[in-house]
């Protein structure tokens, strides 16, 4: 059966249409890569959970330094950590006597010491920056709301985390794979909702007690990446990140929609 000259047109259109892909840039041209990378806090911390890792064991910092050398093949110019950008000054000389004399003996070093100088000194960066932005806020809050909304969200979550943490337990774990796990997508955005977003679940009528404190939470973590975007870049950095896994999860979208920089696969690097 012939088809008509009409039918023709409207078919050829609909497959012209159908053709046609969406295109969106959203990076710039010269976005800087970054490697954002989560890892567990090796020294003394004031986190609410913390990982039981000995920092003077020498097998330890022998695993560190393997790590190391995996992450420095990222090659960056910048290194940042968990710190507050008003030690910047001190830390870098503390940083380029770490470069001098790697043998260096750290009082009380944890993964900023072991990890993020080792992979500076390895890949030959520069400099070094903290970040961090202290803000406290009441992340147990849900024990002082006494007539919630949602009774059962909160609780159902907490057991599902616990079936979660079986499954994929961070004690008895060689090194490398407990920081393949740190640094796993779900792992990471459930630090989000661990340390966040579930408060939202935590309201009396017509309040937002839990949101509050949620949002002192994510204020940080923008103020961090704020302390970030101050730092002088140019289309020749490569910015290495090491921070506790909640921040670097929060990092992980901030710089997923950043036009200025260009997110590296962390797992890549992990193999």
């Amino acid at each position: 059966m012939k088809k008509s000259p009409i039918l023709l047109f409207f078919l050829l259109l609909s497959s012209m249409f159908s053709a046609q892909q969406f295109e969106f840039k959203d990076k710039f041209d010269n976005a800087v890569p970054v490697l954002n990378v989560a890892t567990f806090h090796m020294g003394e911390t004031s986190d609410a959970t913390s990982t039981e890792f000995d920092e003077h064991n020498p097998n330890n910092q022998n695993e560190v330094k393997k790590l190391a050398k995996k992450l420095a093949k990222f090659k960056p110019t910048i290194i940042i950590i968990e710190d507050l950008p008003k030690n910047d000054s001190i830390r870098n000389i503390d940083y380029l006597n770490y470069i001098k004399n790697p043998d260096t003996k750290f009082k009380n070093p944890d993964e900023r010491e072991l990890l993020a100088y080792e992979v500076g000194r390895l890949s030959g960066a520069k400099k070094i920056h903290g970040i961090d932005y202290k803000e406290g806020y009441n992340y147990r809050i849900e024990s002082l709301v006494s007539q919630k909304v949602d009774k059962k969200t909160t609780g159902d979550y907490w057991t599902l985390i616990e079936e979660n943490e079986k499954i994929n337990p961070e004690t008895g774990v060689p090194f490398q794979q407990l920081f393949k796990l740190n640094n796993q997508p779900k792992y990471l955005e459930s630090l989000i909702n661990i340390n966040a977003d579930i408060l939202t679940y935590v309201s009396s009528k017509g309040k937002s007690e839990g949101a509050d404190e949620a949002a002192k939470f994510y204020h940080r973590n923008l103020v961090m990446f704020s302390n970030l975007n101050q730092i002088q870049v140019d289309k020749n950095d490569r910015i290495f990140i090491l921070m506790g896994g909640t921040h670097t999860a929060f990092f992980m979208d901030f710089l997923r929609r950043s036009p200025k920089y260009l997110l590296e696969n962390t797992l890549d690097y992990l193999k």
